[in-house]
């Protein structure tokens, strides 16, 4: 049962991550703005009907394709959560994936459920099912500049970051991945005899 609490991790942060996204989409209008912390902190409504900042599949089932992809990816990271638990992985390898979990599920839930629940499937959509868009909120646009004219291609084009409309699947997600890079000497073994397979130290060590 040592992985039920990692799951309960993952459960909690979907379980806010939908409920920001309702909150959302009850109370805003589509493209609606609002100023949180000056002008670098800002709540922005937008539906993303692909992969992270917009990219899509540009042939008529892609999205269904990708639902698809992203359910199945929850499930291998669910299980491969439960496999390293049951072997007593470094909690903070266990956190991370929950983590990342997290976050699969909650765009999960968008991509197969807000197509029917929220009706906001684009019209292209073949049915509504695993076609839903999946809802960003947080927008932080910290700098406005110009690059320099001296620069290649860009030079004197204006340029802003942080660009990306994100929420917290999307958050979750990055979070986890960072863990893992940069915490990844708490709980990965330095071991010749694996030949290059990854070994994960246990709690006991």
């Amino acid at each position: 049962m040592e992985h039920i609490k990692y799951y309960i991790i993952s459960l909690f942060i979907v379980l806010v991550d939908q409920i920001s996204k309702l909150m959302v989409h009850l109370n805003m209008d589509l493209g609606e703005e609002i100023e949180v912390i000056g002008d670098w902190f800002r709540l922005h409504y937008v539906l993303n009907p692909g992969i992270a900042f917009g990219i899509q599949f540009d042939f008529i089932y892609g999205k269904l394709l990708l639902s698809i992809f992203r359910i199945l990816a929850a499930v291998g990271i669910a299980y491969y959560l439960y496999f390293l638990a049951r072997r007593k992985t470094h909690s903070s390898m266990l956190i991370s994936l929950s983590l990342i979990l997290a976050g699969a599920l909650g765009n999960v839930i968008d991509s197969t459920f807000y197509g029917v629940i929220l009706d906001n499937a684009p019209g292209n959509a073949v049915f509504p099912w695993f076609h839903g868009q999946v809802i960003d909120m947080f927008y932080f646009p910290l700098y406005h500049g110009t690059f320099p004219e001296w620069l290649p291609v860009w030079g004197s084009q204006a340029f802003q970051f942080f660009r990306p409309v994100f929420n917290i699947a999307d958050a979750s997600i990055f979070i986890g991945v960072l863990f893992i890079l940069v915490l990844q000497k708490r709980f990965v073994l330095t071991d010749p005899s694996s030949h290059g397979e990854v070994v994960f130290k246990t709690r006991s060590l």
